[in-house]
């Protein structure tokens, strides 16, 4: 299995950061309250965050309660910044790529993961991997790009629009054609795997797990309406789809 990197590039860490930054960024606007209220109740929970990035979850999980949290992510530019940044007593972050879960010895009451499974070659495997971790009627609550978006080849343009740059609908090609995506986005030859809706669902349910709660990415209209600049995309389609499975005793 390939395991991507792509943070630790340079010019991709900090547009990374630097988009992190902005007061109106897709993680902490769009993904991070709709992920945060699927979760369970952490008091007291083991809890283990797969491609933590700069531990902004993982920090809110220890605020939110969390007996320990583990943060596993590839990218050492990602642990530096979290270790620095987001750091906690009951927080521990260790360089460790998802495709090794199997290398982790502890068990987890709750797994989560925010937008990284879209890096993963083999999602059914990574989700086998999840189930054997976790604790009879633990929980896997996770976020990844949605097919709609994750489809988008590089070809042609996400989006058809107005001479104006108004977005009038987005562009779906070849999605029932899975597999690897080489794009530009920041660097060139930036990868990321394209699964459709039914292949997501299938493994999930093949890996043992009941799904619990299932969630699109969308804010309100007149929000997006008043940042249509940005987040005028989402009326057209989501960006992210969100799971809370569960592990059956």
């Amino acid at each position: 299995m390939s395991k991507q990197n792509i943070y630790d590039d340079g010019t991709f860490f900090e547009k990374f950061k630097s988009d992190r930054s902005d007061e109106l960024n897709f993680n902490d606007t769009v993904e991070t309250p709709i992920i945060t209220a699927m979760l369970p109740d952490l008091a007291g929970k083991d809890v283990l965050d797969i491609g933590c990035g700069m531990g902004q979850h993982a920090l809110q999980y220890s605020k939110m309660g969390a007996e320990s949290v583990l943060g596993i992510d590839i990218s050492e530019k990602m642990l530096a910044f979290a270790q620095e940044n987001n750091a906690a007593p009951n927080i521990t972050y260790r360089r460790l790529a998802f495709e090794d879960l199997d290398q982790l010895t502890e068990k987890f009451d709750v797994i989560t993961s925010s937008l990284a499974f879209d890096y993963v070659k083999d999602f059914g495997e990574l989700m086998k991997g999840i189930y054997a971790l976790l604790k009879d009627s633990g929980y896997c609550v996770f976020s990844m790009s949605h097919p709609m978006a994750t489809a988008w080849d590089g070809v042609y343009d996400r989006y058809t629009r107005t001479e104006q740059g108004e977005r009038l609908y987005a562009n779906l090609r070849n999605y029932s054609i899975e597999g690897v995506r080489h794009v530009r986005w920041v660097v060139d030859d930036y990868e990321v795997y394209h699964r459709t809706l039914s292949t997501l669902i299938n493994a999930i349910v093949a890996a043992g797990f009941v799904i619990e709660e299932c969630e699109e990415s969308m804010l309100p209209e007149e929000f997006i309406r008043a940042h249509s600049d940005k987040f005028g995309g989402l009326i057209h389609k989501p960006e992210f789809i969100f799971f809370r499975c569960r592990k059956l005793s």
